[in-house]
C-alpha cells in the first residue's frame, strides 16, 4: 500500500499539507484495522472548491475511458456546481489505486478534516472490496455515457452505494481517534 499526499493548484497552504499527512498516515492505520478489504494505493490531494471539480472530472475520465469534449465539458460543468458542496471524494483510478480529492475551503479545523478523511478513505477500503471496483468504473462509464446500463443494473447500483454511504458515515466516529475534538 503506498500513500502520497500532496496539492493542487494550491499555494501558502504549507502547514496545512503537513497536517494534512499527519492526520493521513494516523488514519490509514485506524479504517484499516476497522474496516473490512484491503487499503489500496491511495493519493490523497488537497485542493480549492474551484479545481475540485477538474481533478476528479479527469480522474474519472480517465478510468473510465471517456475522449468525448462534449461529453467531458457536460460532466465538467454539473461537478463544478456540485462542487461548493463537496467535501471530499474517493475515486477508483484505472491502475488500482483510489484517489482522494479533498475541498480545503470545507474544512476550516482538523476536527471536519479528519471526519471527511475518514470517511473517504473508507470508501478507499470499499472500492478495494470484490466486484466493487468493476461495478464503480461501469457506474462511470454508464453516467459519461459510454457505455450504458439497463435501468435495473442502474437501480441496483444505487442502492449498493447508498449502503456503501451509510457505512461510511457510520465509521466516521474513528476520526475521534485521530483528532478528540471531531467526537464532539
Amino acid at each position: 500500500m503506498k500513500l502520497t499526499v500532496s496539492t493542487h493548484e494550491l499555494f501558502g497552504y504549507r502547514a496545512t499539507l503537513r497536517t494534512a499527512k499527519r492526520l493521513t498516515e494516523e488514519a490509514v492505520r485506524i479504517v484499516e484495522r476497522s474496516v473490512s478489504g484491503r487499503m489500496p494505493d491511495v493519493q490523497v490531494v488537497l485542493t480549492s472548491e474551484r479545481k475540485l471539480a477538474e481533478v476528479s472530472t479527469a480522474a474519472e475520465w480517465e478510468t473510465a475511458g471517456c475522449t468525448d469534449k462534449r461529453v467531458q465539458s457536460r460532466a465538467l460543468r454539473s461537478a463544478k456546481k456540485l462542487a461548493r458542496d463537496t467535501a471530499g471524494r474517493a475515486i477508483p483510478l484505472a491502475d488500482g489505486g483510489v484517489l482522494v480529492v479533498v475541498n480545503v475551503d470545507q474544512h476550516p479545523n482538523e476536527a471536519t478534516f479528519a471526519i471527511t478523511l475518514v470517511h473517504e478513505l473508507v470508501h478507499a477500503m470499499q472500492i478495494s472490496r470484490k466486484g466493487v471496483r468493476d461495478r464503480l468504473i461501469a457506474g462511470l462509464r454508464h453516467d459519461l455515457g459510454v457505455e450504458k446500463q439497463s435501468r435495473r443494473w442502474d437501480r441496483e447500483h444505487a442502492r449498493c452505494l447508498e449502503a456503501e454511504e451509510k457505512e461510511a458515515y457510520g465509521a466516521e466516529y474513528l476520526a475521534g481517534r485521530l483528532v478528540p475534538a471531531a467526537a464532539a
